[in-house]
């Protein structure tokens, strides 16, 4: 496999560190995702998400949910192992840690463990700088020099 160096990128560029952590990312992960918990993401309103984490045999003492780097990671850890003769076991209970990468301005506001599954509630936040604005179209009475002053209107 071919593996691709991104440091002249860093190099001749500012502040897009970030896209180029992401493709370097996707391109050193493994083609094989883990498909163990199972878990659903879901669009609660027009700025909120919920990722659903099948998480059956653990207990809220059992989870670590954390965010960090721009990422938010879930992990699980049986603390009692009681010793127990299965016939048949179905519901497995072994350790996990899946990872989640956050957009930019997404923000978690809350986890809550009920009946086997864990809900991460997230919420996008867009700051007021980063929303579309509108611009007034001046007359050319309005042009000072070769400069046209533009005001913003609320949307």
């Amino acid at each position: 496999m071919q593996t691709l160096d991104f440091a002249p990128l860093y190099r001749a560029t500012v502040g897009f560190d970030r896209i180029a952590d992401l493709m370097d990312r996707v391109l050193s992960t493994e083609v094989a995702q883990p498909t163990y918990p199972p878990y659903n993401i879901e669009k609660t309103a027009e700025d909120a998400y919920r990722i659903s984490i099948a998480v059956a045999g653990f207990g809220p003492d059992d989870l670590t949910v954390e965010v960090k780097d721009g990422a938010l990671l879930v992990s699980a850890k049986r603390s009692d192992a009681p010793q127990k003769t299965y016939l048949h076991r179905g519901i497995a209970t072994r350790a996990f840690e899946r990872r989640f990468a956050l957009a930019d301005h997404v923000r978690v506001t809350g986890a809550a463990h009920e009946n086997g599954m864990l809900h991460i509630d997230l919420v996008r936040e867009t700051p007021e700088a980063l929303k579309p604005r509108r611009i007034e179209i001046g007359r050319s009475s309005d042009v000072q020099g070769n400069v046209l002053t533009a005001q913003t209107l609320d949307a």
